[in-house]
């Protein structure tokens, strides 16, 4: 298991009655040792026709909501949050990695955050083992985009390489524009010293695939079963993900939508997308086919394990979350 992230940033309740019935209606005090609660599961199993599917946690981000709702009237987003029994000054994104095992291959789809958009994040590696899988068992990761939270994993803090033994696929216009050039972020709603952190967090997360990241433009399939699209806007070269294995199918819409509530079932732009055109376009195309062809979603950043349906009512989206599947 890899050490420390590259960048680093910043029960049972008895009381009363209940309290005093304890000792004599609980189970015994060795028994009650042995059967303490466990913290809730980093991970999510199910199917996808014959691939083997996983969504683990890599743990979670905090921010303002107006970041994620960037053209929501102040009043509309603060009622929104309100019904929603959600605080108005904060928001909580998860960070929802997929494993894939098929033909004897293991593949991740992003690479999740670590630490550096926050100290919540960098559970994967610890989710992972929960399920018996170790960094040396990854055969290839797949990024959607080159934001912190999708590449902060890739290496350790000594600058190796995360998951040695993975081919790593990365959007050829993403790498050109963050890994080639310096980044021109100076629209996005960010402090200026919060800018140059993340502008450096890319850099240094992809340094140990610097000389061999697979660069591809979306559109074809880069393994089996697992096909990129085009849905540039957030980023140059942002790619949405379709897995399939015979007639079933799963949209990974990456960062087309931050919150299902800020962006599906209100269609809020987003603040951190670049281009925010090209981005309401993508998401459009993204949101459409999903509706139209009835195909399950995953959300990178939606409650986990973010897997629903979206449906078109009027013009207008609406989201919903797929049944809790015990068995797969």
């Amino acid at each position: 298991m890899p050490s420390e992230p590259c960048i680093s940033r910043r029960g049972l309740l008895a009381t009363g009655a209940a309290g005093a019935l304890a000792p004599l209606v609980g189970p015994p005090a060795a028994f009650a040792q042995n059967h303490a609660p466990k913290p809730n599961s980093g991970h999510y199993r199910f199917r996808i026709g014959d691939i083997a599917a996983t969504v683990v946690s890599d743990g979670t981000l905090t921010g303002n909501p107006r970041i994620y709702a960037y053209s929501a009237p102040p009043d509309e987003l603060s009622r929104a949050l309100n019904d929603a029994f959600l605080p108005v000054d904060r928001y909580k994104l998860n960070l929802n990695t997929l494993l894939l095992e098929s033909g004897g291959k293991k593949i991740l789809i992003e690479a999740g955050a670590a630490q550096t958009l926050g100290p919540d994040g960098g559970h994967l590696f610890t989710n992972l083992a929960a399920i018996g899988i170790q960094p040396d068992d990854i055969d290839a990761i797949v990024i959607t985009h080159t934001h912190p939270d999708h590449v902060g994993n890739l290496c350790r803090a000594d600058g190796s390489s995360a998951f040695p033994k993975a081919a790593v696929y990365v959007p050829e216009d993403d790498w050109t524009f963050f890994i080639r050039n310096e980044p021109d972020l100076s629209r996005l709603p960010m402090p200026e010293d919060f800018r140059r952190a993340f502008i450096a967090n890319i850099k240094r997360s992809v340094t140990p695939i610097a000389k061999s990241a697979v660069l591809f433009r979306p559109g074809s399939e880069l393994l089996p079963g697992v096909t990129t699209i085009a849905a540039s806007g957030h980023t140059p070269g942002m790619s949405a993900i379709l897995i399939h294995s015979g007639r079933q199918q799963l949209l990974i819409t990456s960062d087309a939508a931050y919150s299902p509530l800020l962006n599906i079932d209100n269609s809020w732009r987003p603040g951190p997308d670049l281009d925010p055109e090209s981005a309401s376009q993508a998401r459009k195309r993204l949101f459409d086919r999903a509706a139209t062809d009835r195909i399950p979603v995953l959300g990178f950043h939606f409650p986990f394990p973010g897997i629903g349906n979206i449906r078109m009512t009027d013009g207008a989206y609406r989201w919903v979350a797929s049944n809790w599947q015990f068995e797969s």
